[in-house]
C-alpha cells in the first residue's frame, strides 16, 4: 500500500486561509461603515452648524441694516435738531435784542410820563393858582374901546403876562374856530355869516383879542393878524408895521375890522408864522390864539382830500421848525373835541419858546 504524500497546501489551509481574508474583509468593512456612519453624523452636525451660523449671519446682517436705518435716523435727526437749535439760537437773540429795545422804550416812556406827569402837576397848581385870583377885579381903563364890555374884569389867566414892548397877536380863523365839534363845524360853515359871526366859540376868540388889547401895557406897540390857509393883518395896509397901543382911533378900527372877521376854510400854521419874519421890527413876544393843530401846508394840497391825525401831526412838527427858540410864544388854546395830540403839541411849543400855554375855562372871557 501507497503511503499518501502530506501537502502543505491542503484545501483546509486554503479554506482558513480564505476564512481569516474574510474575516479582515469584515473587519474593514465593519470598521469603514462605522466610520462612515460616524463622519455622516459628523456632517450632518457640521452641516446643523453652518446652517446655524447661516442663520446668526442672515439676522446679523437684518440687525446691521436695522441699525444702519437707526444710524442714518439719528444723524438725520441730529442735524434737524441742530437746525432747529440754530432757529432756536437765532430767535432768542431776537426776542434778546427786542427785550432790550422793549426795555429801553419802556424806560424812555416811564421817564416821559414822569415828566408828563410832573407838568400836569404843575400845571394844575397854576390852575389852583389862577383859580384862586379869578376874584381878583382888574382896573378898567375907561379910555379904552369895549371897555363896556367889562373884558378886563376878569383876570384868572396871569399866566399869559403881557409886558413885552411889540406884541404880535395871531388869530386862527379857520372854519374851526366856529365850534367845538366837527359836525356843528360842517354846519356852521354852509350858514350865513351873520350866523357864523354869532357863533359862541368864534366870539370867545374875538373877546380874546379885545381882552389881550386892554391888557397891554401903555406905549406898547402891536400887530394883529388873522390866519387860514395865509396870513394877513386886519387892518389893511398895516403889513409888517407895528401898531401904538395908545392910539385909540387905531385900536379901534382894528377892532372893528375884528367884529367883521368871519372863519373860513383850513389851518396852515407856517404860513401863520411868515408875519413873524416879515415885521419891520422882530415881535418881542407872540401870542397865538388857535384851536388844533394845522390841516395843510404852505400851499394847498394839489387834490382837495383829508388827512389824519399822524398828517396834522407831521404838518405842526414843519411848521414849528427852525422856529426862534428866544422868542416867546404864547398860546391860548380853543380844543377841538378828539384833537388829542393839539394840547400836547402847542404846550411843547410854549415850553420850548418859554412861553405861556393857556386852556381858558368855557365861560372866559
Amino acid at each position: 500500500m501507497a503511503r499518501r504524500t502530506f501537502e502543505v497546501f491542503s484545501l483546509s489551509f486554503l479554506d482558513v486561509i480564505c476564512c481569516g481574508f474574510g474575516a479582515v474583509i469584515l473587519f474593514y468593512t465593519i470598521v469603514s461603515a462605522h466610520s462612515g456612519i460616524e463622519l455622516s453624523r459628523r456632517n450632518d452636525q457640521l452641516a446643523a452648524q453652518v446652517a446655524k451660523l447661516d442663520e446668526e449671519v442672515k439676522q446679523g446682517r437684518e440687525r446691521l441694516v436695522l441699525l444702519r436705518n437707526a444710524i442714518n435716523r439719528t444723524e438725520s435727526e441730529t442735524v434737524s435738531a441742530r437746525s432747529r437749535a440754530t432757529i432756536l439760537i437765532e430767535q432768542l437773540k431776537q426776542n434778546r435784542e427786542e427785550s432790550s429795545v422793549y426795555d429801553a422804550t419802556t424806560l424812555a416812556k416811564r421817564e416821559r410820563i414822569e415828566k408828563l406827569k410832573a407838568d400836569v402837576k404843575a400845571l394844575e397848581e397854576n390852575s389852583r393858582r389862577l383859580e384862586a385870583s379869578a376874584k381878583v377885579a382888574s382896573p378898567v381903563r375907561g379910555d379904552q374901546v369895549g371897555a363896556g364890555k367889562n373884558l378886563v374884569g376878569r383876570r384868572y389867566i396871569n399866566g399869559l403876562a403881557l409886558k413885552s414892548r411889540r406884541v404880535l397877536i395871531l388869530l386862527d380863523r379857520s372854519s374851526s374856530m366856529l365850534d367845538d365839534d366837527v359836525v356843528n363845524v360842517i354846519r356852521l360853515r354852509n350858514m350865513p355869516n351873520a350866523a357864523r359871526l354869532s357863533a359862541p366859540k368864534w366870539r370867545r376868540a374875538v373877546d380874546i383879542v379885545s381882552w389881550i388889547l386892554n391888557e397891554m401895557p401903555a406905549g406898547a406897540q402891536y400887530q394883529v393878524y388873522g390866519f387860514n390857509t395865509a396870513a394877513a393883518p386886519l387892518l389893511a395896509g398895516s403889513a409888517g408895521q407895528w401898531l401904538a397901543v395908545d392910539d385909540d382911533a387905531q385900536r379901534g378900527k382894528v377892532l372893528e375890522a375884528l367884529g367883521t372877521l368871519t372863519p373860513a376854510d383850513g389851518t396852515s400854521l407856517v404860513n401863520a408864522l411868515k408875519p413873524i419874519r416879515e415885521m419891520q421890527s422882530p415881535p418881542e413876544q407872540v401870542v397865538l390864539i388857535t384851536d388844533g393843530l394845522p390841516t395843510q401846508g404852505a400851499s394847498p394840497p394839489a387834490l382837495r382830500r383829508t388827512i389824519d391825525a399822524s398828517g396834522r401831526v407831521k404838518l405842526f412838527d414843519e411848521a414849528v421848525r427852525g422856529i426862534n427858540r428866544s422868542l416867546p410864544i404864547d398860546v391860548v388854546l380853543l380844543p377841538m373835541k378828539g384833537d388829542v395830540q393839539a394840547a400836547h403839541r402847542f404846550w411843547g411849543l410854549a415850553r420850548l419858546t418859554k412861553g405861556s400855554f393857556v386852556m381858558p375855562s368855557p365861560d372866559w372871557p
